[in-house]
C-alpha cells in the first residue's frame, strides 16, 4: 500500500491535521507526511504521544475537526491517561484517529523491548474501548475505504478509532532526506566518550542507535561491555535511571547517554535532575535534531539546544560541542568536577549501514552490570 494513497484516504474523511512521534514500521508514511509539506495536512512532530492527544484535542475544539495521531505501539503508555482521562467518550468525548506501527506482533521476530509490547497492543486498545483493525501489504484500497467508514462513524459518536499497522505494510516511496548542518559523527563522538570515562564511571545509555553504538564501542575498545546499561525501551527515562543510581550510591561516577528525542520526550527529568543536584551524574545530550533511530525524522524541537534549558533549570554547569577537540575538552573539565553537569553533542545524522544489534537478552545485560557495579569501582 502507499503511504501517500492511505493520507489521501483518510483526508476524504475530514481530517487536516496529524500529529505523532516517528516509528520505523511507519517509515514510509512518516517520509510522506513530510514530503507533503502542508499543503494537504498541517503536520506536527510532537514531544511524545500523551501530547498529540492534547494537540488533537485543542484542534477539535477549535474546528470540530478529527486529527490523526501516528505512533509505535510502546508509545501507547503515553497515550493511555490523556486518552482515558480526557478524550474518552465517557469526559469530554474527543474523536481522533490513530494509526499504531505494530512491533512485537506475536509471532514476528523483534527486539526485546518489543515482545511484551506487541502481545498486549490488541488488549490495551479493547481495555482502553478503542475499536480497530489490522492492515497489512495484502489491505485493498477497498478494504481501507471501508475500515476508515467504519473510523469515521466511530468518530462521529465521539470516540475514537486505531488502526494497527503490520511490519511491511506501507511500500517505500520518496524517502524525506535533509541534513541538519552538523559534521561531528555520532559514533565517533562515543567513541571519545568511552575512552576518556568508561574505566571509571557506569554508564546508562539511551534507546535506540545510541546504545547500539555504545556496546559495540565498548566491545572494540575495552573487550567488554559491563559498565554500560541499554536502557533499549522506555524511551525518555534513561536520565531518571542514571539519577537512580547516582542517588544510590554516591561513590559512583554515573554517566547518562541521553538523545535529544529522548530528553525532549520528558523534558520535566531536566527540573528534576536540577533540583536534587546529584554531583556524581553527568549528563551527554547527544542532539542530531532527529528522531534518527526511527527514520531520521526531525523532531518538534529539531535545531535547538538544550544547553540553555539544563542552566535555567539549575545545572551547575552546561556545555554545548561540536568537534571533537571540544568533546574531549568538556569531558575532561565535568570528569575533574563533583557537580551535575550536561554536555550536550551536536551530531550529524549518520550511521553505519552495518550497525549490530547487542547479542545477550537484556536481562542478561541487567546481570552483568549489576555484578559490575557489586565489584566495585569509581
Amino acid at each position: 500500500m502507499r503511504a501517500s494513497t492511505f493520507l489521501q484516504e483518510v483526508k476524504k474523511i475530514g481530517i487536516r491535521t496529524v500529529a505523532g512521534v516517528p516509528d520505523s514500521t511507519l517509515k514510509p508514511f512518516c517520509d510522506a507526511v513530510c514530503h507533503d509539506g502542508g499543503k494537504e495536512f498541517q503536520h506536527y512532530v510532537t514531544a511524545n504521544e500523551g501530547a498529540a492527544v492534547g494537540l488533537a484535542t485543542g484542534v477539535y475544539l477549535a474546528q470540530r475537526r478529527p486529527c490523526l495521531i501516528y505512533l509505535q505501539n510502546s508509545g501507547l503508555g503515553n497515550l493511555i491517561n490523556p486518552l482515558a482521562s480526557i478524550a474518552n467518550q465517557e469526559v469530554y468525548g474527543i474523536p481522533m484517529l490513530f494509526v499504531i506501527g505494530w512491533r512485537g506482533e506475536p509471532g514476528t521476530p523483534d527486539e526485546p523491548q518489543h515482545v511484551f509490547q506487541g502481545r498486549i497492543t490488541c488488549a490495551l486498545l479493547e481495555v482502553m474501548d478503542v475499536p480497530y483493525a489490522v492492515i497489512d501489504a495484502a489491505t485493498t484500497k477497498e478494504q481501507l475505504g471501508e475500515l476508515l467508514a467504519a473510523a469515521k462513524t466511530a468518530m462521529e459518536g465521539s470516540r475514537q478509532y486505531a488502526i494497527i499497522v503490520r511490519k511491511g505494510t506501507f511500500e517505500k516511496e520518496a524517502d524525506f532526506v535533509w541534513s541538519n548542518g552538523y559534521e561531528l559523527v555520532r559514533e565517533q563522538a562515543l567513541k571519545i566518550l568511552i575512552k576518556k570515562v568508561y574505566q571509571e564511571s557506569f554508564l546508562v545509555s539511551t534507546t535506540g542507535k545510541i546504545s547500539r553504538e555504545l556496546y559495540e564501542q565498548c566491545d572494540v575498545l575495552y573487550g567488554n561491555h559491563d559498565r554500560l546499561f541499554m536502557t533499549v525501551g522506555g524511551m525518555g527515562h534513561a536520565s531518571m535511571i542514571a539519577y537512580g543510581m547516582a542517588q544510590a550510591d554516591a561513590s559512583k561516577r554515573i554517566v547518562c547517554v541521553d538523545g535529544d528525542g529522548a530528553v525532549l520526550m520528558h523534558m520535566g527529568a531536566l527540573a528534576a535532575l536540577a533540583r536534587q543536584q546529584p554531583e556524581n551524574l553527568l549528563h551527554i545530550v547527544i542532539n542530531n535534531a532527529a528522531h534518527e533511530s526511527v527514520g531520521a525524522i526531525p523532531t518538534g524541537y529539531s535545531g535547538q539546544t538544550y544547553t540553555s534549558i539544563a542552566k535555567a533549570c539549575g545545572y551547575p554547569s552546561a556545555a554545548l560541542v561540536k568537534t571533537e577537540q571540544e568533546l574531549e575538552t568538556a569531558l575532561e573539565d565535568a570528569m575533574q568536577k563533583r557537580a551535575l553537569s550536561m554536555i550536550e553533542v551536536m551530531v550529524s545524522l549518520d550511521s553505519r549501514a552495518d550497525l549490530g544489534r547487542p547479542k545477550e537478552r537484556a536481562a542478561e545485560n541487567k546481570l552483568q552490570f549489576m555484578r559490575a557495579c557489586a565489584e566495585g569501582g569509581k
